[in-house]
């Protein structure tokens, strides 16, 4: 139990006794009560809004109400003093001993300070990368693909039973495409002189292997044979290749799934007729014509009757075909059977996507909304691009042009670390520039290099009083002081941080708290250039010395921790 949670129940305990005696009526929502950090740290240690949420519906003043909450959070040894600040907040200082039991507690739960079991009993889903499998993956994936799994890792982290899942779009024009940029290398593989590839195919070199890979499996037997004889062969196996790319891709930044879902297999499997059924069985589904497109003529404007999905009942801008006029399925119409498929399995669905597929939200939500009945929580994670620079310059990428950066070159690049680290550097809405400089400058703006430098440093410690000889007692940690104490009151945000982060679906939010945490830790330390007894190994101090490598040591574990979720190694040493 964090420090956080424990004084929400001490504050519950409270106003159970307020309840009793009848100074608040029974059966109040505190929902809304809070305890955290208030804004400004001179105001305290602990804030709660206890008092201002719950006075308006028990009928009284908050600052009455405040006084007797007051009353009852003084009674606790950790409590060194409780004060109402403005209409009726309260803020709380703790004791002294309590932050030092809190840093102990950071050393005897060590990997699992931060973990909790809120999440327990709900199984989410979370879907991300599903990049078409018609290439390498490439930057312009990298960014969903971290954001996705450090997600998933969060929502692991509080409790929850968490499916990693791709989406294989394999039932699209985009794999014929790619069938027969492959037939293409499949004849050059054979000696045939192809020239330039032709306009409208995938020109990369990442096909010649597949190419070859054909050719020696099938020989000469198909390259004067009409496409009908090879299409289907050929897509297979391509597909099949590209995705045995994409997840060697993916394995270079540590990412794995756990499922890997193929819409050709979805429909063949016969899934978006159960979802059409199921819709039509609840009268969620007709059979109507869509309006004319706005600027559209009359003459240019053929109206056909489609099946529509109502999704307009479920807060979209209009009603959706799930099938085109010749009864193949629209895209919605596949997609909506997917998450009725994922559904099946899990309590919570989670989409990360490109932002270029914002206008689907609406339908989609809509559609997840009708199918699961109002019961299964959706979100739908929109990343935005990120602008590769070099020497200041965009870099260009353009995939059906072969010639775009793939995630692997960037990963042997500057490494697995900082690919990682940089995509949870800003919140996943906001656009990005990775400029291959400054990921890896060595330097304070740099949050990769600072945070991971934090942890060097403290790893350097231990080190270097072990090559000095000390004989260390047993840490005293009565001998930190203040500016000691602050850093563990942020250390003891860190399991506040990963709910907030976890039930938000904001894993950028541990990036940002390790900058903080690494920028307090190197703030402390460099105390010590100016006043050498406020270094932390001193010589003719073993005592403070030991307590003083007890907080590095926690700071230590605290960002090794908040790492692991980024999936980011924690570094002994800078190169």
């Amino acid at each position: 139990m964090s420090l956080y949670t424990r004084f929400t129940a001490h504050l519950n305990v409270v106003l159970d006794a307020l309840e009793a005696d009848g100074a608040l009526p029974a059966g109040l929502n505190r929902k809304p009560v809070t305890v955290e950090p208030p804004r400004d740290p001179s105001h305290g240690d602990l804030a709660t809004n206890a008092a201002m949420v719950l006075a308006k519906p028990a009928g009284t003043n908050p600052r009455a109400l405040a006084e007797k909450i007051v009353a009852g959070l003084l009674a606790l040894n950790e409590v060194e003093s409780a004060e109402i600040a403005g209409p009726g907040f309260i803020n709380m200082r703790l004791t002294d001993a309590t932050w030092r039991a809190e840093l102990a507690a950071i050393h005897v739960e060590a990997d699992d300070y931060g973990r909790s079991d809120t999440g327990a009993g709900v199984t989410v889903n979370v879907e991300y990368v599903s990049a078409n499998p018609t290439g390498p993956m490439h930057m312009g994936h990298c960014r969903g693909a971290v954001v996705g799994d450090a997600l998933a890792t969060l929502l692991e982290a509080i409790g929850h039973k968490v499916i990693r899942e791709y989406y294989i779009n394999d039932a699209g024009g985009q794999v014929d495409v790619l069938a027969r940029s492959a037939h293409v290398r499949y004849c050059e593989a054979l000696g045939e002189d192809v020239g330039d590839i032709p306009e409208g195919l995938y020109p990369g070199d990442y096909l010649v292997p597949v190419g070859k890979a054909l050719a020696a499996d099938y020989g000469d037997r198909y390259v004067g044979a009409p496409e009908r004889e090879w299409l289907v062969l050929f897509r297979t196996k391509a597909v099949a290749a590209m995705m045995d790319m994409i997840r060697s891709d993916l394995a270079l930044l540590g990412i794995h799934h756990d499922i890997f879902s193929s819409e050709a297999e979805l429909q063949a499997a016969g899934k978006p007729e159960a979802a059409e059924k199921w819709l039509r069985d609840h009268d969620l589904v007709y059979d109507g014509v869509l309006e004319a497109p706005k600027g559209e003529t009359p003459d240019d404007w053929e109206p056909v009757e489609l099946p529509l999905f109502r999704s307009t009942k479920f807060g979209d801008d209009q009603d959706r075909p799930i099938r085109k006029s010749n009864g193949s399925w629209t895209y919605f119409g596949a997609d909506m059977a997917y998450h009725f498929q994922k559904a099946q399995t899990a309590d919570q669905l989670i989409d990360i996507w490109g932002a270029d597929h914002a206008g689907t939200v609406k339908r989609i939500q809509a559609a997840v909304a009708a199918l699961t009945e109002g019961k299964a929580r959706f979100d739908v994670k929109l990343i935005q691009m990120v602008r590769l620079l070099r020497d200041g310059e965009p870099v260009k990428m353009s995939k059906r042009a072969g010639n775009f950066v793939t995630l692997a070159d960037v990963v042997g690049e500057v490494g697995k670390d900082v690919v990682r680290f940089t995509m949870l550097t800003r919140k996943a809405d906001a656009q990005m520039d990775f400029d291959f400089a400054k990921v890896v400058e060595a330097s304070k703006d740099n949050p990769v290099f600072y945070v991971q430098y934090a942890h060097a440093r403290i790893s350097s410690l231990a080190r270097r009083a072990e090559e000095a000889g000390m004989e260390l007692p047993a840490p005293d940690l009565s001998r930190l002081g203040t500016e000691e104490l602050n850093l563990v009151k942020l250390a003891a945000q860190f399991p506040r941080v990963v709910e907030g982060a976890a039930q938000a679906r904001e894993p950028h939010r541990i990036a940002f708290y390790l900058n903080d945490l690494a920028s307090a830790f190197h703030g402390w330390w460099n105390m010590g250039n100016d006043n050498p007894q406020a270094r932390v190994i001193l010589m003719d101090d073993p005592a403070t010395t030991s307590a003083r490598l007890f907080l590095s040591r926690g700071i230590g574990q605290i960002i090794r921790n908040g790492l692991a979720l980024m999936g980011v190694a924690a570094l002994t040493e800078m190169q």
